[in-house]
């Protein structure tokens, strides 16, 4: 019965304001479908200044997620298992990049890791390394924005693990960490990957933190998201929309990829 329930079509009204609501979000992506210099589009993507954004924003966006990997799993493994004074801290912590705002997170990393930053003074008279206005600096607020999306994703799927499965292995004799890497980890193996995509599809579309902490020079720090701005910021619409587009196909494919963790049929 509720099967059959599920399937008739939506009340009127419902599928009125769906239908709206739908519509919302498609006209925009339509109206730059419609307004795309195709017959120029091929001169735009294989623009020199447009290849180094997009091999920068690859090069930067992998850097991040395999960062938000190294650190986001031990992290949210932390979380989802350990009990601690703070952990509800913490979590807001670690979570709070997911809703600030990008600029404000931009200059919170420029406060702290600028060259008069209290951790980033330290930095350049130890060890000699600058990050703001650098690739580096680009890959740090990458990271920062990025990495919650993933620790999210593991600490949920580390909390739905039958720990049953883990006791059994740990009673065998197996160590923590062997437990971890043979049982654990294949467990929340699609959790992770889901983790790491939208961590780097959030990581390659980041603009507000990059261009605040790192700036917007050509080759250096400018991303896609920077070059598209530039682009739009002189006029060239047309080289707006190009760039624009190549963004777009970057998020269909990884809502597509995602389909069967995120999306039900």
């Amino acid at each position: 019965m509720r099967t059959q329930q599920a399937r008739r079509g939506p009340p009127l009204l419902a599928g009125g304001v769906a239908l709206l609501a739908v519509l919302f979000f498609a006209l925009p992506l339509v109206g730059m479908l419609i307004e795309a210099p195709w017959d120029d589009l091929w001169d735009e993507l294989t623009a020199e200044a447009t290849v180094d954004a997009l091999k920068l924003s690859l090069i930067c966006s992998l850097a991040a997620t395999a960062l938000s990997v190294l650190f986001g799993v031990p992290l949210a493994w932390v979380l989802a298992r350990a009990e601690f004074a703070g952990r509800r801290l913490a979590r807001a912590l670690v979570t709070l990049p997911m809703v600030l705002p990008p600029v404000v997170g931009g200059i919170a990393l420029f406060l702290a890791f600028g060259r008069n930053g209290f951790i980033g003074q330290h930095l350049d008279d130890w060890f000699g390394i600058r990050l703001p206005f650098t690739t580096g600096g680009v890959i740090i607020a990458e990271t920062f924005v990025s990495m919650p999306f993933l620790v999210v994703a593991v600490e949920g799927a580390l909390r739905a693990v039958d720990t049953r499965y883990e006791d059994a292995a740990a009673s065998l004799g197996a160590s923590r960490f062997t437990v971890f890497r043979r049982v654990t980890l294949p467990l929340i193996a699609p959790a992770l990957i889901a983790g790491a995509v939208l961590s780097w599809a959030r990581a390659i579309g980041e603009f507000g933190a990059t261009i605040t902490f790192a700036g917007n020079f050509v080759g250096k720090t400018q991303t896609m998201p920077l070059a598209i701005f530039g682009r739009f910021e002189s006029g060239d619409l047309d080289g707006t929309i190009g760039l624009s587009l190549v963004l777009v196909a970057v998020s269909v494919a990884v809502l597509v990829g995602l389909r069967d963790r995120w999306l039900t049929t």
